[in-house]
């Protein structure tokens, strides 16, 4: 498994880079999976994320909310 950053405290929630991230369409799964295939049930199946989103990518900045932790 490649680096994982824990951003919050939910169980389970964590953050993928937009250009590394991969859906598995098998398996219905978000990872970074390298290649071809996906890393967890090694299906073709998969879609690159980085395409739906248009160039150049910019968030924003960030909620004061998120600002103030």
């Amino acid at each position: 498994m490649r680096n994982v950053q824990m951003i919050r405290t939910e169980s389970g929630l964590v953050s993928i880079p937009v250009e590394k991230a991969v859906y598995c369409e098998n398996c219905e799964t978000v990872s970074t999976s390298a290649g071809r295939r996906c890393g967890l049930c090694g299906s073709e199946k998969i879609v690159r994320l980085a395409r739906f989103i248009p160039e150049p990518w910019n968030p924003g900045p960030a909620p004061a909310a998120m600002l103030a932790a």
